[in-house]
């Protein structure tokens, strides 16, 4: 990503520039203050140049305070202003958290940066100016694309390309950007689809798993059922004067062990009448 030339005035050609600009916004500016304005906007250049940005900054409000509607002394506070953002200066690292919403975005914002997009915004909208509507425009561009806001960065970029068409890192960021968007469009279906995914898959196992305990529910349903419908019978059949199951058992056990001990006693009888016979067969008469 290119970043914009800033928009300083240091040239001879662009101080006529600026006493012209000067001139035309207010007709009853004095001599006095053109040349105050001038002075302090090539103070504030020099402070710039030099790194000392907060020095740059108060030169340029200076400025402002001898013409508060020159272009020149708003683009460069913007850009001051920018430069102490430590999100935005010139070495400062991209951010890497994802995007945020457009109110989040805005309360994470130093004051600085906030002040410069409302200057860069105000240009935008009411200079009559091409050369500074499109570095302002540009310069908003870059904020977004900052922020990964490369949707509003796009648009940004193209207004700077429509006011000075010539603009070519204006269209290598242009470039950029769109190539960015693209990207994240396609991150964003490819987690959109696995969302999708996963909650097809968590479903089919809600799926099983309500199968599966209606299926267990079933059989205890089923088996509670039989229970009741066997204890049913029980009852039945003894309100009629008939047996239990477990009655007949028992019945017929008791007259098992019964036949047992009668069997016993008439071997036992059956026995003692053999020894007899026996010992009669041997005794002589």
């Amino acid at each position: 990503m290119k970043y914009s030339t800033i928009y300083i005035v240091l040239s001879v050609m662009s101080l006529t520039w600026l006493c012209t600009c000067s001139s035309h916004n207010d007709g009853n500016k004095t001599a006095e203050s053109t040349k105050a304005e001038r002075n302090f906007i090539v103070e504030g250049n020099e402070q710039y140049a030099q790194g000392n940005y907060t020095e740059a900054e108060a030169a340029y409000r200076k400025a402002l305070t001898e013409n508060p509607n020159s272009a020149m002394a708003q683009f460069n506070l913007a850009s001051a202003l920018l430069r102490q953002d430590p999100k935005m200066g010139k070495n400062a690292p991209a951010p890497v958290q994802p995007q945020q919403t457009d109110t989040t975005q805005q309360e994470q914002m130093s004051e600085q940066l906030q002040h410069a997009v409302e200057i860069l915004k105000s240009l935008v909208e009411s200079s009559t100016e091409p050369a500074v509507v499109s570095v302002a425009a540009y310069d908003l561009g870059n904020i977004s694309y900052k922020q990964q806001d490369y949707g509003q960065a796009i648009e940004c970029y193209k207004e700077a390309l429509r006011k000075n068409p010539k603009y070519d890192d204006a269209r290598y960021n242009l470039r950029m950007a769109q190539l960015k968007q693209k990207d994240k469009n396609k991150n964003q279906n490819k987690n959109q689809d696995k969302n999708k995914d996963k909650n097809k898959d968590q479903n089919k196992d809600k799926n099983k798993d309500k199968q599966n305990k209606d299926k267990k529910d079933q059989n205890k349903d089923q088996d509670k059922n039989q229970d009741k419908q066997n204890q049913q019978q029980q009852q039945q059949q003894q309100q009629k004067g008939g047996m239990s199951q477990q009655n007949m058992e028992q019945i017929l056990r008791t007259m098992q062990n019964q036949e047992n001990a009668t069997q016993q006693r008439v071997n036992a009888a059956r026995a003692k009448q053999q020894q007899g016979e026996r010992a009669r067969t041997r005794n002589k008469w």
